[in-house]
């Protein structure tokens, strides 16, 4: 099987390591501060810079943070969450003297504030290993605030079902809980597991009879719908051709989000290279894509990795993709000769904050948000696969009925966070994460799409050759034909993003921006064309 070149066994066990810690809401309590678990990088906060002009306040920011990292016998190293904010002023961005780059016009900017322990230890507590939860809650009581611009730097996950091991009381109990994609759990399952049974929602092979989606011709006057999606990326298939695809989308000659060997949609199985199975996350992007290509023929993609094989993705790396896609927009938007449109932003990852619905939360990633919105474009957002109600994000950063996340309403255009359909489409799947900030349910159960041409370790169980045939029964993992079935929020997402950019369609094809109004009345018959399970 193909790996990267000059990939060793210990560069796929160092990279199988899972990011990140569970939160332990007990440690370190602070009144008025109800936290729960959440996936988190111990060893760095993440602080929003400070608006322009009060660089006194980031520096107090700073002060209180390293005398708290001090108490317990840490050190503080502060660096910009882009290694590359200090050049990226060329295009007139602000960025300030510690090279925070601004996010997006009124989104400030992010520094990474890494915890370090001394070489040797001195006053204060034991230097052990950071813990920015323990910093966190530290400098809210040294600063008698809720330190609104100091936050945990927390991992996403990208989460077809099955596959999110943040969920669970303890999600490092497993040495590597990524390694299994179909899991068996013993016979007769019930519950969400029946999910990852083949033939009952688990990811499988598939053979698609029909015909390509039709394309239709290229506009005369305006132009086609585009999709972007920060997922893993996109294999090359025969759906999905460069003149549909955008595989390397660049902002001032630089490419969004990863480009590095650790790519889940050319290379298989890069982790448990023995055990038989091809990686968890393998070809979810171009599972994604297809699934836009199928409900949006006409609409063009563009395919930004932000995840690697495990499927996970630091909070800080998500944000700096994220803000590149609304430069893109914004550029375009004011010089069309510029940067790139964008009409629909389908995200399929997401996380649990730990304080998701009193406003402590950073607000750096709604703003992020809203200011894709202002611009046009409409955000779509899988709504996580743990069957629980608890809100996730970026799928409940919105004003939803009875939510106290402190967001009010606006008229950009819409968030539409998104649960899963049984196939009939008169149930919710029972893996789906459901609740008042759900706004809609979609096709997410055992649906179809394009899957690059993998195939695994695992054998067919049955073969018996004839007369120079290769006769044999079902190989499980080999998706040498271009298609599969899959479950999970992660497709109900790109469905309706996908036929939101259909409806907007005609819009484009027009010439010029249609309004806000008229996106929201596109969104909006979108959603009431969609299956309700209620009836």
């Amino acid at each position: 099987m193909e790996q990267p070149t000059g990939w060793t066994w210990q560069d796929r066990a160092e990279g199988s390591i899972p990011r990140g810690a569970a939160l332990d809401p007990s440690v370190d309590p602070m009144p008025g501060v109800r936290a729960y678990p959440t996936a988190y990088l111990p060893d760095r906060l993440l602080l929003t810079a400070a608006e322009s002009g009060d660089d006194e306040a980031m520096d107090r920011d700073l002060k209180t943070i390293a005398e708290a990292a001090g108490s317990f016998g840490w050190r503080i190293e502060v660096v910009p969450a882009d290694p590359a904010a200090k050049t990226a002023n060329a295009d007139g961005r602000r960025v300030d003297a510690r090279g925070a780059r601004e996010l997006a016009p009124g989104v400030p900017g992010l520094l990474r504030v890494l915890l370090t322990t001394p070489d040797e230890a001195g006053r204060g507590e034991s230097p052990a290993p950071p813990d920015a939860w323990r910093v966190l809650q530290r400098a809210r009581r040294i600063s008698q605030t809720t330190m609104p611009r100091a936050g945990l730097e927390h991992v996403l996950a990208v989460d077809p079902v099955g596959l999110n091991p943040f969920s669970r009381t303890n999600p490092f109990s497993r040495t590597n809980p990524f390694s299994r994609t179909n899991p068996v759990r013993g016979q007769g399952p019930v519950g969400t597991d029946d999910y990852l049974e083949p033939g009952r929602g688990a990811r499988q092979p598939v053979a698609w009879i029909g015909a390509a989606p039709a394309r239709g011709a290229d506009p005369k006057r305006g132009r086609r719908p585009v999709v972007a999606v920060l997922d893993t990326g996109c294999s090359e298939h025969d759906w999905l051709p460069d003149d549909i695809v955008n595989r390397h989308v660049e902002l001032d000659g630089v490419p969004i989000g990863l480009t590095g060997h650790d790519d889940p949609e050319r290379y298989p199985d890069l982790y448990g290279q023995l055990d038989g199975e091809i990686d968890a996350v393998a070809g979810h992007g171009t599972f994604i894509a297809g699934l836009v290509r199928q409900t949006a023929p006409d609409a063009d993609i563009l395919a930004i990795r932000v995840a690697g094989s495990l499927g996970v993705v630091d909070e800080s790396a998500f944000l700096l993709a994220l803000s590149d896609v609304i430069e893109l927009k914004r550029r375009n938007t004011a010089d069309s000769r510029t940067g790139h449109p964008i009409d629909v932003l389908s995200l399929s990852l997401g996380y649990y904050h730990e304080t998701p619905t009193d406003g402590l939360f950073s607000r750096t990633l709604y703003e992020l948000l809203r200011s894709a919105r202002e611009l046009g474009v409409v955000v779509v957002c899988s709504a996580g696969n743990d069957a629980i109600d608890r809100p996730a994000f970026p799928a409940s950063l919105w004003a939803w009925p009875g939510g106290d996340n402190g967001i009010g309403r606006d008229d950009a255009a819409p968030l539409v966070s998104v649960g899963a359909l049984n196939p009939s489409g008169r149930s919710v799947a029972l893996f789906s994460n459901l609740g008042p900030w759900v706004r809609v349910y979609a096709p997410g159960t055992l649906v179809v799409s394009t899957t690059p041409p993998f195939t695994g370790g695992t054998q067919a169980a049955t073969r018996s050759d004839f007369d120079g045939l290769p006769r044999e029964t079902v190989d499980p993992d080999d998706y040498r034909g271009g298609f599969s079935v899959w479950s999970g929020t992660s497709f109900a997402a790109p469905f309706v993003a996908g036929r939101i950019a259909a409806k907007l369609g005609p819009l484009m094809a027009k010439g010029g921006s249609p309004s806000q109004k008229a996106i929201r009345r596109a969104v909006t018959e979108v959603l009431d064309g969609l299956p309700d399970p209620v009836r």
